[in-house]
């Protein structure tokens, strides 16, 4: 029997690897090769405020080097499964790796954010058919017996990866510059290649499966995939673009929701009338896969944003440079990692929506904590914060793999996989847009409302003024000059008062959606633990 992790890339027999190298050596290199991909998933959040400096655009502008690269990474992953069983999995694994590296290297000599943008979106595209691809060689590696060893290994390689991230991120940016946070892909992703190609070797068997399989006339999914990747595309315009282009009253923003539309209602049926769908719809019309969608949707969505979010919010608000803001995710990344262990054991012992629940709610709860955000707090309370959503995210990432495949026959396995992959990835890009849009809307909103009170009539306002000027003129200003300075240093107060209660709006929303996912986990029904499910990174 084979593992369902074997066959997230399209079944363990289309395009394995022969047993003739040390598994361990596969093991450690394609664990690597993934740690590269989820490295740069954050490695770039840290540094925004360095990439929109240099290149003259804003920091929601900025944003769109993560949100592009995660959509493309989504896009990659519907089409993976399909690749490997005709091309085989270690030629995929090498296109993919090798344009990874390559467009890792354009990333860092980009000269605009549009050139920016299209790079990332190709080494989103490269990294997307990676991890899918890594999980199944690793299952065709391995006997079965010793699979869950491999897979625990490639487990804390791409939890590491978003820990380490933020932190070599912001040291780069701070003492080179934020071009070597790609730049750096590039003699590492090199190296990998050439011992990859070296070691990895195809199996006659898998050879023959494929020959048999083109023989077979396996035809791909063309129009499907153009539908989603229309749909996710469109979808991402709206979101990046609409606060900036004031929603629908832009005919762009108009033209391209409808688009978006469109091909949402078209791919539904299409699809669930596929004989071989690129995405098979069907599965998420079930109450338990549908549900471990929408959390993993939902959990995607705070993953990304908090690693986005908290970085920004101590850099503008406390001063925090980009190496301190990358270590203030550092202990929620090493909590995470211990609890996994703890999750894999209790996985056998408590039912999976019992867990997901309990990590939705702690989740939930390290949302609200960030809500009493306020200019006197130090690096511990987000650290400690960040470590509380490190116990709660392996607690809905592990047992969510469990609950998903319950029910399913094991020829939908694959397909399980990439739609949970893609729901993370689709919800961290939903997830950064919806908080960047709560955070220009409501900076300004709130933003108005102090105004409003800076006003003569208002004795706080004439008693603080007041203050202010004695503070200026007993620092040596003459009078007037010391009430432009009064005038000034308000006006700067009113703007990191909007911001904080922005940030703190922002939490709130997070943190609604957190709470929403407990009842969908609930609803869930009592699984047997699988032997080993693929981890999702």
């Amino acid at each position: 029997m084979s593992d369902p992790a074997g066959a997230s890339a399209g079944g363990a027999s289309a395009g394995g690897a022969t047993k003739a190298a040390n598994p361990w050596v596969i093991a450690i290199l394609v664990a690597f090769a993934a740690f590269m991909e989820v490295l740069d998933t954050t490695i770039a959040n840290v540094a925004l405020r360095y990439v929109a400096g240099s290149l003259g655009v804003s920091q929601d502008e900025a944003s769109w080097v993560v949100t592009t690269y995660l959509v493309a990474n989504a896009i990659a992953l519907t089409a993976s499964g399909f690749l490997a069983r005709m091309f085989g999995r270690k030629p995929l694994f090498l296109t993919c790796l090798a344009l990874f590296t390559v467009s890792s290297v354009l990333c860092g000599l980009a000269w605009n954010l549009d050139s920016l943008l299209l790079f990332r979106i190709l080494q989103g595209l490269g990294g997307g058919g990676m991890v899918p691809v890594s999980q199944s060689i690793l299952a065709d590696a391995f006997p079965e017996e010793k699979r869950g060893q491999a897979f625990a290994l490639f487990g804390v390689a791409v939890v590491v990866a978003p820990v380490v991230g933020p932190t070599l991120g912001g040291w780069l940016s701070d003492n080179y510059s934020w071009h070597w946070c790609f730049l750096i892909n590039g003699p590492v992703g090199i190296l990998a290649i050439g011992l990859i190609s070296y070691i990895l070797r195809e199996s006659p068997e898998a050879v023959a499966e494929r020959k048999r399989i083109r023989e077979k006339g396996l035809r791909f999914d063309t129009v499907g995939f153009l539908l989603i990747v229309t749909f996710l595309s469109t979808l991402e315009l709206v979101l990046d673009r609409g606060q900036e282009d004031d929603w629908f009253s832009s005919s762009f923003i108009t033209i391209v929701a409808i688009v978006c539309g469109l091909a949402f209602v078209l791919m539904i049926p299409w699809e669930a009338t596929r004989r071989d769908p690129v995405v098979d719809i069907r599965i998420l019309g079930t109450r338990q896969f549908g549900s471990c969608f929408i959390v993993m949707l939902a959990t995607g969505a705070i993953l990304y944003a908090t690693t986005q979010f908290l970085p920004q919010l101590v850099q503008e608000g406390y001063g925090y440079t980009a190496t301190w803001a990358g270590l203030v995710l550092s202990p929620g990344g090493l909590v995470a990692m211990a609890t996994m262990f703890m999750v894999g054991r209790l996985s056998g012992r408590v039912q999976p929506k019992y867990l997901i629940a309990t990590g939705a709610a702690l989740i939930a709860f390290s949302m609200h904590d960030l809500t009493r955000v306020n200019p006197d707090l130090d690096f511990w309370f987000f650290a400690n914060s960040r470590m509380l959503l490190g116990v709660g995210l392996p607690l809905v990432f592990l047992p969510i793999m469990t609950a998903s495949y319950d029910g399913l026959p094991r020829d939908k396995t694959d397909q399980a996989s990439t739609l949970m992959n893609v729901a993370r990835n689709t919800g961290g890009s939903i997830g950064i847009s919806l908080a960047s849009n709560v955070l220009a809307h409501r900076e300004q909103f709130h933003q108005s409302r102090l105004v409003d009170a800076t006003i003569p009539s208002n004795i706080e306002y004439q008693h603080t003024l007041q203050q202010m000027t004695q503070y200026f003129v007993g620092h040596g200003s003459a009078l007037v000059q010391a009430q432009q300075q009064a005038f000034a240093w308000i006006g700067q107060e009113v703007q990191l008062q909007a911001m904080y209660l922005a940030y703190m709006d922002v939490f709130w929303t997070l943190m609604l959606v957190s709470a929403a996912t407990v009842p969908l986990a609930l609803i869930l029904r009592n699984s047997k633990p699988a032997a080993h499910p693929p981890p999702a990174h």
